[in-house]
């Protein structure tokens, strides 16, 4: 047992003497390292007086098409997630019986044409060549007739020849303005039946995407029935309920933090683009839109498209003057080194050396950066994205810095 022991003894010896010298080898090669990396100092964030508010993704504009006549889908172009240009025919309803009103419609407006030349030419006949106190004799009986019958017409005072004849030019005036206005009529058909085959026919009202299609073709629709959402998804919104207590903090024009549903939870900057005049009596909030950006920075630092889409679900985070604000140490992302669930930041010291602090951590904030919770003070430098010869530490925590 005692030769055991000292055995033991030695070996335990040896271990520790190699464990040391590995160790010093390391902080050698570390040192080395520290040398050649990126650093960022940790930065104090007044956190803790901001409350998360949910909302929804939204399109900037959105509209629903709905069926303005009744009948049967015949033609709908696309599907959900297809993109279209502004006037582009996307649903037509069936208006074969519409085409043959207004083929009916057309035949009247032409009748109505002739009935307004025949009026025109009665009109210049009786001014030209009036009939009013003619007789229909023959050569001197009829000259004495005329004579005759105008002189003791007049005298006896039956009627005036002059009278008959601008009587009789108002009349033919009249059937003039009858048969235009019959015509107009038939015009003004004409022109419900064109409208009612431009309904007929359902176009875009500007540049975006098909999304939800409510109809297929062969169904029966009726005046009013939605058939398709249409939006412009160039850019997004946050539309979001905000408390009243809360509106005192926002403008038009300012940038809060969101997150929204996607990857993670990708935080963005949403800047405050409308806040509604009036609040809900039931609920007492005020809607408020968010405009997000179009375009957010990937891991390698790349503008890319925004992930988002309609539909998503969104938090807004909103300075809260009711709640205590605390300053906490913030750190980039990029300088998070992960093993299994324990997280930890390499701590660059004012000797050039380097140190390995476990942390514990919070929530993301603005500027690609996560709060600290525990682990760090506020006056650090911490190594963001160490090279490759960094990733192979050996302490038992790290084997990769990402």
């Amino acid at each position: 047992m005692i030769v055991i022991s000292e055995f033991t003894k030695k070996v335990s010896s040896v271990l520790a003497l190699a464990v040391l010298v590995g160790f010093a080898s390391l902080a050698s090669t570390h040192a080395m390292a520290v040398k050649s990396v990126t650093t960022a100092p940790v930065i104090l964030k007044r956190i803790g007086d901001e409350t998360r508010v949910s909302g929804t993704v939204i399109p900037f504009k959105e509209v629903t098409l709905s069926a303005q006549l009744p009948g049967e889908i015949k033609y709908l172009a696309g599907k959900e997630g297809d993109r279209f240009k502004t006037g582009v025919v996307i649903v037509a309803v069936d208006d074969e019986s519409i085409r043959a009103k207004r083929r009916a419609a057309v035949a009247s407006y032409m009748a109505a044409q002739s009935a307004v030349n025949n009026a025109w030419i009665q009109y210049r006949r009786e001014l030209y060549s009036p009939k009013t106190g003619k007789s229909s004799g023959m050569g001197m009986p009829m000259a004495m007739d005329d004579f005759m019958g105008g002189f003791f017409g007049q005298k006896a005072g039956n009627h005036n020849p002059w009278v008959d004849r601008y009587a009789n030019l108002q009349g033919r005036e009249q059937g003039i303005r009858g048969a235009q206005s019959r015509l107009q009529a038939m015009r003004a058909q004409i022109d419900q039946l064109d409208a009612k085959l431009r309904d007929a026919q359902l176009k875009v009202p500007f540049d975006g995407k098909i999304l939800v299609k409510l109809v297929e073709v062969g169904d029966t629709v009726q005046p009013g029935q939605p058939l398709v959402k249409f939006a412009y998804t160039k850019f997004l919104r946050i539309k979001a309920d905000i408390p009243v207590r809360l509106i005192a903090s926002l403008k038009v024009g300012m940038v809060v933090d969101a997150r929204i549903d996607v990857a993670g939870g990708q935080r963005v900057s949403a800047s405050v683009a409308q806040i509604f005049p009036l609040a809900d009596p039931k609920s007492h909030t005020v809607t408020v839109k968010f405009d997000l950006p179009q375009t957010i920075p990937n891991a390698q630092g790349k503008q890319v498209q925004f992930p988002g889409g309609p539909g998503m679900y969104a938090e807004v985070s909103i300075l809260d003057i009711s709640k205590k604000a605390n300053w906490v140490p913030t750190v980039p992302v990029s300088a998070i080194v992960t093993r299994g669930s324990l997280k930890a930041v390499i701590v660059r010291e004012k000797d050039g050396k380097s140190s390995l602090r476990m942390v514990r951590l919070g929530d993301l904030v603005e500027g690609g950066r996560v709060a600290v919770i525990s682990g760090l003070k506020g006056d650090e430098e911490v190594i963001t994205g160490p090279p490759g010869e960094l990733s192979t530490m050996q302490s038992g925590v790290v084997t990769s810095v990402k």
